[in-house]
């Protein structure tokens, strides 16, 4: 921040120079980017400095968000390479080598739409598929969602499982009564209960 003419140069001056004196900062409010800011003022060089500030409700505290870190102590070896790929990775800032792409591109949607040009098609994303849970050796069709599809076929031969090499149709007229240890094991279970008896478990 400066004076924008020489007429209040003195004003200017004299609040700055009692600002650096005193040890003190301002805090105003003034509109940034479409929307109302609180800024802390203070001298620096010739001129003031306005830094932009959070509200309250953008700023949680650093007990509340570190509470679930645990205390650990690193030490040796861990410690120095984590120091060697800071010293490896250090170097001087430049404010020209970052660049706001959200921006850029917002700007080129707005240049092409003046123009009359097309405008770019969207990407597609991709989903990431989840893991598949069956084995590729004890896939079993389902039997029951295409009758047309499967009439005349032979139903599959009963093989044996892994748990307790149980056969599959046992496990059907028995089911196991031991709960799954965790939620993949009771994944896994619910989709051969589905696979069996076209039912959720």
């Amino acid at each position: 921040m400066s004076t924008p003419d020489k007429m209040g140069s003195d004003a200017f001056v004299a609040l700055r120079d009692a600002m650096r004196r005193s040890k003190v900062a301002a805090i105003a409010r003034t509109v940034l980017f479409r929307r109302m800011r609180t800024v802390l003022i203070r001298p620096h060089g010739k001129g003031l400095v306005a830094t932009t500030l959070n509200y309250d409700y953008e700023v949680r505290s650093s007990k509340k968000a570190f509470e679930d870190m645990p205390k650990i102590n690193i030490e040796g070896e861990m410690l120095d390479l984590a120091k060697h790929i800071i010293g490896t990775k250090k170097g001087e800032f430049d404010p020209a080598s970052f660049d706001d792409r959200y921006e850029a591109a917002l700007a080129n949607l707005v240049k092409a739409k003046i123009e009359g040009k097309a405008l770019p098609k969207p990407k597609k994303v991709e989903v990431s598929k989840p893991n598949d849970p069956w084995p590729h050796s004890a896939k079993v069709p389902d039997w029951r969602a295409s009758p047309q599809k499967h009439r005349g076929a032979q139903p599959p031969t009963p093989t044996r499982a892994k748990a307790g090499n149980v056969p599959l149709a046992v496990l059907h007229r028995n089911p196991p009564r031991t709960p799954p240890r965790n939620a993949e094991q009771a994944e896994e279970a619910d989709q051969w209960h589905r696979a069996l008896t076209g039912k959720a478990t």
